[in-house]
């Protein structure tokens, strides 16, 4: 425990639990996709521009899976499991 807070080991990576590899970066990816840039300056421009097109409501929607998704690997204890196969509903 450091300053009163418990801390555990995270688990090793994975996309499913990041959210920028489960959603936003596909998101952007197909609002990107088939376009050429002249540089890296547009092609900044154009990712800020499609990131702050995405509604707020869509990156709360995105937290509230995430959550699931962190909750199925807590119930798994970090086993391999896929889909929807684990009943987070053990309360």
């Amino acid at each position: 425990m450091k300053h009163g807070i418990v801390q555990i080991r995270q688990p090793p990576y994975s996309p499913d639990l990041a959210p920028c590899d489960f959603w936003l970066f596909p998101k952007l990816k197909n609002s990107l996709k088939g376009r050429r840039f002249q540089d890296v300056e547009e092609i900044k421009t154009n990712t800020t521009k499609q990131l702050l097109a995405i509604p707020k409501i869509e990156y709360e929607e995105c937290f509230r899976k995430w959550e699931d998704r962190w909750k199925k690997v807590v119930v798994s204890k970090g086993s391999y499991f896929e889909g929807d196969i684990i009943n987070i509903d053990k309360d």
